[in-house]
């Protein structure tokens, strides 16, 4: 088991999963906090890597595309103080972080795990029930229903309508964007058969952020809710065969020569994207290299 104690939080590694914990320092932020900790099955990593810097480094973890309902509904804009899937390291702790980065790239060689996307969430989402307020509005999820509650500040057209009650059911997508600069940002519900154009400001079914502290915590609510959608890769076509018709057919569309071959491409990837050093790639490719 390898493990790593910090004031911003703790990663431990037990050879299957990573569980991460926020720390309690007044510096990690509130979405963190908030989100609580997280048990990373090994299967939804692509990769870890480690940063050093002069003062303090930064260990880093890649997830597989769609693993994640926060990554997707937040699409990559969570910055690196909201990200839970960084850790901010001491530098007389650059050792321990070192060896736990080997240890989670040796255990993603040995089980083989793939780098590309999955076709289902691997990690539940944020907790639930969840209710948060920021910006014109309060966003609140029970996992069916989401209930969309305005106040004072609410733009008058949109708040004439009163609270405003959504299923999942009758939900295409979720987004959230944060507020950059001088533009606003957003929670927005896209409803079936009612597709609008309006500003989040007049938008029945968006929350409105102007950038202030809370705003990051509507992202779990999008998280939430987009772990009750289906799936990205549902709506793409492709192989309509079950996993296990998959599997049993895999064998008989290669022979041993070509599996080699694809192990070799598979560990390209893998040392591409950093999950394997020079030296963990060069050691395996000469092992395969032996087999053909």
């Amino acid at each position: 088991m390898a493990e790593i104690l910090q004031k911003d939080g703790t990663w431990v590694f037990d050879g299957d999963a990573l569980r991460l914990t926020p720390g309690r320092d007044k510096n990690v932020s509130l979405l963190r906090r908030t989100l609580g900790e997280l048990v990373v099955p090994l299967g939804a990593l692509a990769g870890v890597s480690f940063e050093q810097g002069k003062k303090t480094g930064r260990l880093r973890l890649r997830l597989r595309d769609g693993s994640d309902p926060l990554l997707h509904a937040t699409g990559g804009r969570l910055t690196e103080p909201h990200d839970p899937y960084q850790l901010v390291v001491e530098s007389d702790r650059y050792g321990v972080a070192e060896y736990l980065v080997d240890e989670v790239r040796g255990a993603l060689l040995l089980d083989q795990v793939p780098t590309g996307p999955v076709d289902a969430y691997l990690l539940p989402g944020p907790a639930l029930p969840l209710s948060v307020s920021a910006g014109d509005g309060t966003a609140s999820f029970d996992g069916e229903l989401i209930r969309l509650e305005w106040n004072w500040k609410t733009e008058d057209a949109k708040a004439a309508a009163g609270p405003r009650t959504l299923a999942v059911t009758d939900l295409t997508a979720v987004e959230w964007h944060p507020a950059i600069g001088l533009d606003n940002g957003y929670l927005r519900f896209s409803v079936k058969n009612a597709p609008t154009k309006a500003p989040p400001k007049y938008d029945p079914n968006a929350v409105e952020l102007w950038g202030f502290k809370k705003d990051p915590l509507m992202a779990l609510v999008a998280a939430a809710v987009q772990a009750r959608l289906p799936h990205p890769a549902a709506a793409a076509p492709g192989d309509v065969r079950p996993p296990e018709a998959k599997a049993l057919a895999a064998p008989a569309a290669e022979d041993g020569h070509d599996a080699l071959l694809r192990r070799l491409r598979e560990l390209g990837e893998l040392h591409r994207t950093g999950v394997l050093t020079e030296e963990e790639f060069t050691m395996a490719k000469q092992a395969i290299l032996k087999g053909i």
